[in-house]
């Protein structure tokens, strides 16, 4: 089993939740570490996932459609990781990613939607 990656969209980008992350040895990269801020959606799930990354966003509107319509194309992706209440807190925020992480593989989550 392999460890399951994240990808880190712009709009989930917290500093505090990365650092956290890391400090718990997750290996994470963000859309301005690889350069990719204002990509688009589609084509932030692609880079994801030519990367064998799972995809952390805030933005589930666009990225359930994208799920969507992948598994109708039969296009595969790396996983989508969505937390709908971004107002929790920066501490919750990391045990929900760190709990998801640590029991989840990265076969897990091929062509899959995760809600945290």
């Amino acid at each position: 089993m392999s460890e399951l990656r994240l990808y880190v969209d712009e709009d989930a980008g917290e500093k505090a939740v990365i650092h956290g992350l890391r400090a718990r040895g997750f290996d994470v990269l963000t859309t301005g570490e690889a350069n990719r801020n204002g990509t688009s959606d589609r084509k932030q799930l692609v880079f994801a996932s030519e990367r064998g990354r799972c995809i952390y966003t805030f933005n589930v509107g666009h990225f359930a459609r994208l799920h969507r319509e992948n598994i109708h194309e039969g296009i595969d992706h790396c996983g989508i990781v969505v937390l709908p209440d971004q107002r929790c807190s920066i501490g919750e925020k990391i045990r929900r990613l760190a709990a998801f992480l640590s029991r989840t593989t990265a076969q897990d989550m091929v062509n899959r939607m995760e809600y945290l």
